[in-house]
C-alpha cells in the first residue's frame, strides 16, 4: 500500500485550500467551539475547587467567600478577554496583545508561556484523566500510567492531524455528559440541603470573626489570598477563544464573544457549585479519592435511586465523565498551541515551518510539537498532578497579567474616544490586579516546589527565539540587499509581447516573492547559454499558510501579489524581445505545486530545463536547515525521479 493511501485512511482525503466553501465547513459556530475550547477551563473544575478548599486547611468554612470570589473572577477574566477577542479578531489571543500594545519582548515573553501553558494543558489534562481511571483499576496498573499517558497523547495527535472539527465532533458526547452529570449532582446537592443555606452566612461571618481574634485579619486575608491563589488553575482556558477566533464562524468576533459567554456561565456554575457543596454536604478527604469523588458520593447515595450497586456505578460514570473531560481539555492545547505557535512564526520568532497548512488543513507542525512536548514534560515529572499544576498556573497568570496590562495601556492611550474608556480600563485594570496578585502569590509560595522550573522554561525558550529571528533578520537584509542591486535593471525598447514557441529550448525558473533571486537565475542562464534558450517561463507555487487561509482577504491578497511577481518577470524578458510566459498555482504544499506544474510544462515544452535559487550560507548547519525549508532540493529531486532536467543556481547570502 502506497504511503498516500496510508495517509488517507489515518488523515482524510487531502482538502482545497482554495475553495471557499472548505473555510466555511471547517469553521467552528459557538457551541463547537465552547466544546473544543471551553473544555480547558471547564476541565478545572476537576482539580482547581479541590486545591481551593485543601488550602484552608481547618478552616473550610471560609469557602463561602472563595466560592463567590470564584465566581466573579471567572466573569471578570471573560469580559477582560472579550476586548482582546473586538481589538484582534485575527487570532493571537495574549501574544497578539503583548506584541501590539506593549512591545515585541513582552509580546515573547507572552508567547513562550502560552506555549508552555497549552503543552501543560495536555500534560495535565491527561494525566488527571489516566490517575481518574486508574482509580477504578487494581494498584497494579500505576506503573503503566506513564505509558498509557503516551497513548493517549498519540491517540489525540493523530485526531487532530484529521482536523479540528473532527476531533471535537468525537469528543462532543463526552464534554455533553460531564455538563449534564454535573448539572444533575449541583442543582440536586444545593437543592436538597437549601435549608442549610440561611445559615452558612452567619456561620461564615461568625467564624471569619472568630479566626481573626485568633491571627488577626491580616492573617485572615493572607489565607484566603493564599487558598484563592492555590484555586489559580480554575481559570485557566479562559484565553483560548481569544488566542483561535481565527478558526471560528463568521462573523468571527459575535460568535467568539458567545462562545466566551458560554464558557464563562458553565465553569462560574461548576466551580463555584462545586465549593458550595462541599460546605452544604461537609466534605470530608477519603483516601484514594478526589474530593469532587467523596462528596457526589455523599449525594447519589442521598437520592434513593437504588442500591449500593447502582450508586457505585453511577458515580463511576460520573467520574469516568470527569476523567473524559480532561482528556477533552487535553485536546484543547492541540488547538491553540498550534495557533500561538503560527503567530510566532509570521513574526520570525520561531521556525517559518509552523505556519504551514496540512493536507487536512491543520498546522501539523504544531500539533507534533505540542504532542512531543507534552510527552517530554509528562515523562520529566514522571506525571505528577501537584507538580503539573504550579507549572501550569505561572504560566497561565504570567501570560493573563501581560495581555491584561497591555489592554490598561490601551484604553488610557485611547482615553478621548467617549466615556466607554472609563469602564473598559477599569475592568482590565482590575483583572490586571487580580492576575498579577496571583502570580505574585504563586511565584513566592511555590518557587521551590516549581516555579523555578517555569521560570526557567520560558527563559529558555525567549532566548532561542531571540537567535532565530536574529538569523531570519540578518538573512532577509541579505536577500533585501539582491533586491536591491537588481531593482534597477532596466527594462528593453521592445513594446509588442513576443509568445513562447513550444518547439523550442525552454529556460523555465521556479520563483519566489523575491525579484531579485529570479533576476539573478534569469541573467545567470543568460550570462552562461547565450542564445541557447528562446522560451523564458516562469512558475511560482504560493504556500497557503495558516495566516493566508485564516485572515479576511488575506488569500485574494497573496493571489495579487504572486501575479504582480510573475508579471514583472514576463514584461521584462518580453521587453527584451525575449518570448516569455507565466504559470502559477496555490497549495499547502509549495513542493508538490511545483513538481506538478514542471510536469505540465513539460508536457507542452519537451524541450525544458528548469532553474531556480537557493540560498547558500557562509555557515551550513542544522540550524539553517531547521530554519530554511530546502524546497529547491526537495523539487530538484522529484524533477529528477521524473526524468526532468532541473539546475540549482547558488545565491550567498
Amino acid at each position: 500500500m502506497k504511503n498516500k493511501k496510508i495517509r488517507e485512511i489515518l488523515l482524510g482525503k487531502a482538502l482545497d485550500p482554495m475553495k471557499s466553501e472548505t473555510r466555511h465547513s471547517m469553521a467552528l459556530v459557538a457551541f463547537l467551539a465552547w466544546v473544543g475550547l471551553g473544555a480547558d477551563g471547564l476541565s478545572s473544575s476537576a482539580y482547581g475547587p479541590e486545591e481551593t478548599f485543601h488550602a484552608l486547611g481547618g478552616h473550610t468554612e471560609l469557602g463561602l467567600y472563595l466560592a463567590i470570589a470564584t465566581a466573579v473572577t471567572v466573569f471578570i477574566i471573560a469580559l477582560a478577554y472579550n476586548q482582546v477577542i473586538e481589538l484582534f479578531p485575527t487570532g493571537g489571543g495574549g501574544y497578539r496583545v503583548a506584541t501590539k500594545l506593549v512591545g515585541p519582548y513582552l509580546g515573547l515573553i507572552s508567547g513562550c508561556a502560552l506555549i508552555l501553558d497549552y503543552v501543560l494543558t495536555i500534560a495535565i489534562s491527561i494525566a488527571s484523566g489516566v490517575d481518574a481511571l486508574a482509580s477504578f483499576l487494581p494498584l497494579g496498573f500505576q506503573p503503566y500510567k506513564l505509558w498509557a499517558e503516551a497513548f493517549f497523547i498519540a491517540l489525540l495527535i493523530v485526531m487532530n492531524l484529521r482536523g479540528l472539527k473532527e476531533a471535537i465532533q468525537i469528543l462532543l458526547p463526552i464534554f455533553l455528559g460531564f455538563v449534564v452529570t454535573h448539572l444533575i449532582l449541583i442543582v440536586y446537592g444545593i437543592a436538597a440541603h437549601v435549608s442549610y443555606l440561611p445559615e452558612l452566612v452567619p456561620t461564615t461571618m461568625a467564624s471569619t470573626t472568630e479566626l481573626a481574634s485568633n491571627i488577626g485579619w491580616t492573617g485572615v486575608a493572607a489565607m484566603l489570598l493564599l487558598a484563592y491563589s492555590q484555586g489559580g488553575g480554575t481559570y485557566t482556558g479562559l484565553e483560548a477563544v481569544s488566542n483561535n477566533v481565527n478558526l471560528l464562524a463568521e462573523p468571527r468576533v459575535r460568535t467568539g464573544k458567545m462562545t466566551m459567554l458560554y464558557m464563562a456561565l458553565s465553569l462560574a456554575l461548576t466551580a463555584s457549585g462545586i465549593i458550595l457543596l462541599y460546605l452544604l454536604w461537609d466534605a470530608k478527604q477519603v483516601p484514594g479519592q478526589t474530593l469532587n469523588a467523596s462528596t457526589f458520593k455523599l449525594i447519589i447515595d442521598s437520592m434513593g435511586l437504588g442500591g449500593p450497586l447502582l450508586n457505585q456505578v453511577l458515580l463511576a460514570v460520573v467520574l469516568a465523565f470527569e476523567a473524559g473531560l480532561l482528556f477533552v481539555a487535553a485536546n484543547t492545547g492541540f488547538l491553540g498551541g498550534p495557533a500561538v505557535l503560527s503567530n510566532m512564526a509570521g513574526d520570525s520568532w520561531v521556525p517559518h515551518k509552523f505556519r504551514y497548512l496540512s493536507t487536512r488543513l491543520v498546522t501539523q507542525n504544531g500539533i507534533l510539537v505540542m504532542g512531543i512536548a507534552a510527552l517530554a514534560i509528562l515523562f520529566w515529572t514522571e506525571g505528577k498532578v501537584t507538580l503539573l499544576v504550579v507549572l501550569y498556573s505561572i504560566s497561565v497568570f504570567l501570560t493573563f497579567a501581560i495581555s491584561l496590562f497591555g489592554l490598561c495601556m490601551y484604553w488610557w492611550q485611547n482615553r478621548k474616544g467617549g466615556d466607554s474608556w472609563k469602564r473598559r480600563l477599569l475592568l482590565s485594570a482590575t483583572g490586571f490586579i487580580i492576575c498579577s496578585g496571583i502570580l505574585a502569590i504563586l511565584l513566592f509560595e511555590r518557587f521551590a516546589e516549581g516555579g523555578w522550573a517555569t521560570v526557567a522554561i520560558i527563559a529558555a525558550m525567549g532566548g532561542l527565539c531571540v537567535v532565530i529571528r536574529k538569523h531570519y533578520r540578518q538573512t532577509k537584509e541579505a536577500i533585501h540587499s539582491v533586491d536591491v542591486v537588481f531593482e534597477h535593471q532596466p527594462f528593453g525598447p521592445v513594446t509588442e509581447p513576443v509568445e513562447p514557441d513550444p518547439e523550442h529550448q525552454t529556460a523555465v525558473f521556479i520563483v519566489g516573492s523575491s525579484r531579485g533571486g529570479g533576476l539573478h537565475a534569469l541573467l545567470w542562464v543568460l550570462r552562461m547559454f547565450p542564445g541557447h534558450f528562446k522560451n523564458f517561463l516562469f512558475v511560482n507555487a504560493r504556500t497557503v499558510d495558516s495566516h493566508a487561509y485564516g485572515g479576511v482577504g488575506a488569500l485574494e491578497k497573496m493571489r495579487e501579489e504572486a501575479a504582480a511577481t510573475l508579471e514583472f518577470f514576463v514584461d521584462f524578458c518580453q521587453s527584451h524581445g525575449m518570448a516569455a510566459s507565466s504559470y502559477i498555482s496555490f497549495g499547502t504544499d509549495a513542493v508538490d505545486e511545483v513538481t506538478k506544474l514542471c510536469e505540465e510544462i513539460n508536457r507542452e515544452y519537451p524541450s525544458s530545463i528548469f532553474f531556480t535559487s537557493k540560498l547558500i550560507f557562509a555557515t551550513d548547519n542544522w540550524f539553517t536547515r531547521v530554519l530554511h525549508n530546502q524546497a529547491a532540493l526537495a523539487v530538484q529531486r522529484r524533477l529528477h525521479l521524473e526524468g526532468l532536467q532541473m539546475v540549482i543556481l547558488p545565491m550567498k547570502v
